[in-house]
């Protein structure tokens, strides 16, 4: 039976010679994972299953949502995960500090490679399927049975092919071109379904071009993005997984998907996603055309682009200028070594110097935990991922999703402006 990327990669984890859209079928798991939020509720649920977890080596819990600790609960939740990573003896054992951004540590330090079945009790999972591995978020039941067994029931889901053709412009990203599709398929235009990426157009993506584009398949409603494996992709674990025994699963040429989309990267314009949801895209041509949308703060960094590459084009942008005065920027890096990165580079001292806050690793602006909550009206352009009603604060706040350099152009002019006329060499 012809089978997908996705398909393939479930089928081999299922013990199946092949699987089909539709089917139930429990699967062995290479990583189960949790942050600091999701943790907690699923360990006392882990040990009504299980005194031990079933592989010390594909357990990991991150701390990154409340932290640094936002108050007396949230300490108290890092200090659960972090007494139950010690007790367990888990290989992977985060801690604030050496860390960073759940989404971000995981490739970076090759926990996550092609091939894997991967659990974590986040929605932004996806986000490993840049890899060539299925990646999905779970509820905290699912997460304390995979702890405690390493496995995991799904229906295996039906898919949409995206052929990518053609090289992007200068000033499109993978935030962009996400930003574009969510906006042609809708929030719902591809639910529980595979988002697999094909195309020539693939070899002009980064890695971090395809971990944005993977990390917000979700928010098309999809159940994983997965991008073929290529020598980027290969260059890539070679870097960060080094010795790791990785699998490459390809599409049969007669798989059969829900439907074809193509898409043009050399057509795609810097897009922004207008509130309340990820799928109200306007290019930066009709914005441009409009009244202009003034704003009064700016987030560059979440797990969906806070990666170096994006701390790079934000900085060229930023450098030699000052933010608009009416104007409060946040720079948070997804990781402790993206950070240090930022400083042994001089992006920091741009950013300060520009009148950027330079923030540790969190997640705590873009889920409006804490740094960078929103008062009542006020707006802001984010390079996170989600702009639902009172996502980072006042439910009559707005957010504006967009690329770090739609948002570090947009920093300066004190509206949603166009990089392209902002410039900046890139660093």
């Amino acid at each position: 039976m012809a089978m997908t990327m996705t398909q393939k990669i479930l089928a081999a984890h299922a013990g199946l010679d092949s699987v089909k859209a539709g089917q139930l079928i429990e699967c062995d798991l290479d990583v189960v994972m949790a942050n600091d939020i999701t943790g907690p509720m699923a360990l006392p649920i882990f040990r009504q299953m299980a005194d031990k977890v079933f592989d010390k080596d594909k357990v990991v819990l991150v701390p990154d949502h409340f932290t640094p600790n936002k108050d007396i609960k949230s300490a108290q939740n890092a200090r659960d995960i972090q007494d139950f990573s010690r007790q367990q003896n888990l290989t992977h054992h985060m801690v604030q500090g050496k860390c960073g951004v759940e989404h971000g540590v995981l490739p970076e330090r090759g926990i996550v490679y092609a091939g894997q079945c991967i659990i974590g009790a986040d929605s932004h999972t996806c986000t490993y399927g840049a890899l060539g591995a299925f990646g999905t978020g779970v509820g905290t039941t699912d997460i304390a049975r995979g702890m405690a067994t390493g496995k995991a029931w799904f229906k295996v889901p039906t898919a949409i092919k995206f052929v990518l053709k053609n090289k992007p412009s200068r000033y499109v990203t993978g935030k962009d071109i996400i930003l574009h599709i969510i906006g042609k398929i809708g929030v719902d235009g591809a639910l529980y379904q595979s988002m697999e990426f094909v195309g020539d157009g693939i070899s002009h993506l980064t890695m971090d071009d395809r971990f944005t584009i993977c990390n917000m398949a979700i928010e098309a409603g999809a159940k994983n993005g997965i991008f073929t494996v290529d020598e980027q992709t290969a260059a890539y674990m070679e870097e960060h997984a080094p010795g790791k025994s990785y699998r490459i699963f390809t599409a049969d040429e007669d798989a059969e998907y829900e439907q074809t989309i193509e898409i043009n990267l050399s057509k795609v314009r810097p897009t922004v996603a207008f509130p309340h949801l990820p799928g109200n895209a306007h290019t930066i041509d009709e914005i441009e055309a409009g009244e202009k949308i003034m704003i009064d703060q700016v987030v560059i960094g979440s797990c969906t682009n806070g990666r170096m590459s994006d701390m790079r084009k934000a900085a060229a942008i930023l450098k030699g200028k000052t933010v608009h005065p009416e104007v409060r920027v946040m720079v948070i890096p997804a990781t402790q070594k993206i950070f240090l990165q930022c400083m042994e580079e001089g992006l920091a001292q741009i950013f300060v110097e520009a009148g950027c806050a330079f923030n540790t690793p969190s997640c705590g602006a873009c889920m409006g935990g804490h740094m960078g909550v929103m008062c009542k009206g006020e707006k802001c352009v984010s390079t996170s991922n989600r702009n639902f009603v009172g996502r980072m604060g006042d439910v009559e706040s707005m957010i504006y999703l967009a690329s770090p350099e739609v948002a570090a152009a947009s920093a300066l002019a004190g509206y949603i402006a166009n990089p392209e006329k902002t410039g900046g060499d890139q660093l």
